[in-house]
């Protein structure tokens, strides 16, 4: 699938059952553009979760990978999602990621055009937390 805000090719992933209420929507899954960051619920699911090889090195791997997307589903309506994004935060945390960094870094790289400002949704995520 194509990113509707850039055109590039997204990664599709499953949202599991524990972090499904941090999707707007009632999709099963999600698909995060490596190059905007922009993330659109997804009805159809893959089975498993992808390797998030296309996003860039700052970007987390593993554990921290679907809840650090996630993050990106509600960056964009920080006041609607203040408390979620809050818990987001920590599940990404406790995954050995540090979310602020990630953002710090994403916000650096060259080969990231956010759909955001991510250097002032960090700031204010951080004035919350």
């Amino acid at each position: 699938m194509d990113c509707p805000e850039c055109g590039t090719e997204t990664i599709d992933f499953p949202v599991p059952e524990e972090l499904a209420r941090y999707l707007p929507g009632d999709d099963s899954g999600a698909t995060l553009c490596p190059h905007c960051l922009t993330v659109q619920p997804l009805a159809d699911a893959p089975s498993s979760t992808p390797p998030f090889d296309d996003v860039p090195t700052a970007f987390p791997d593993g554990e921290a990978a679907v809840p650090m997307a996630l993050v990106f589903a509600l960056l964009p309506s920080l006041a609607t999602y203040r408390g979620e994004l809050s818990e987001l935060l920590l599940v990404v945390e406790r995954a050995g990621t540090d979310p602020l960094l990630v953002l710090d870094r994403l916000a650096d790289d060259p080969a990231v055009d956010p759909a955001i400002d991510l250097s002032r949704r960090r700031r204010q995520l951080e004035q919350f937390l």
